[in-house]
């Protein structure tokens, strides 16, 4: 077991390098097959479907979780998005420049085949199943959270180009602050994959907060107020909408 999970952490690093500096451009590419990979890795360690939270076992529970967190994430953007005082934090200006090819490809494609599928495998799935075989649930929860966190640090590095309102934080605090906020949200989808039992809840959310995110900023940026383009051109505040 400690090879397989040597074998998993080595290649999800492979996989953030190749992703966010080598090759972005193969970026869904390079996640399914670097899915692929980890469930072989699973296969080999003796874990079975059910460990990575793949089974049939909890797969009804996890669905009816995922379509009310789907529901509440809606809500919730939706909210934000009618009043003023939140509106601006939709202003993503990647969303503002995409047409509707592009948004479709974002949340239909890109999103759930890319980010979440291989994320929720990953980290929820394998990597939590794997020490979870040997040292337990709170183990597999801190691991997992940790490396989730340690692994939005490439990403994170280029928010400020991104997203120009990220200069309103101190430039040394956007990495810890990202990877801080990336590991406490892997604790509460770990925590899900536990009392489900499926990672089809924290699938579910996974893609409710970055999909409709994106979303919700494309809708904003084009039927909102005349003042949300003001902000965007002159470099919006807020928290980013990220794929």
């Amino acid at each position: 077991m400690a090879a397989a999970l040597t074998l998993t952490v080595l290649v999800l690093a492979a996989a953030n390098v190749l992703n966010n500096r080598v090759v972005p451009r193969a970026y869904l590419l390079t996640s399914l097959v670097t899915t692929a990979v980890l469930l072989a890795l699973l296969r080999l360690a003796g874990l079975s479907w059910a460990d990575a939270g793949l089974g049939r076992a909890g797969l009804g529970r996890g669905l009816r979780w995922g379509l009310l967190l789907v529901a509440l994430v809606a809500g919730a953007y939706t909210l934000g998005a009618l009043l003023p005082a939140t509106r601006r934090l939709f202003a993503d200006p990647r969303a503002a420049d995409a047409g509707a090819g592009e948004l479709a490809y974002q949340t239909l494609v890109r999103i759930p085949f890319a980010t979440v599928l291989l994320e929720e495998v990953a980290f929820r799935g394998v990597l939590y199943g794997e020490v979870r075989a040997v040292a337990g649930v709170v183990w597999a929860t801190v691991v997992s959270s940790v490396l989730f966190g340690l692994w939005h640090v490439l990403p994170a590095q280029d928010l400020r180009r991104l997203r120009p309102d990220a200069r309103r934080l101190a430039g040394s605090l956007v990495v810890p602050a990202a990877v801080v906020a990336s590991a406490l949200a892997g604790v509460l989808l770990c925590e899900l994959r536990r009392r489900t039992g499926s990672l089809a809840a924290p699938m579910a959310l996974h893609w409710a907060t970055n999909a409709l995110g994106y979303l919700t900023a494309w809708l904003v940026q084009r039927y909102a107020a005349p003042s949300t383009s003001t902000t965007k051109r002159n470099g919006p505040g807020g928290l980013p909408v990220s794929p």
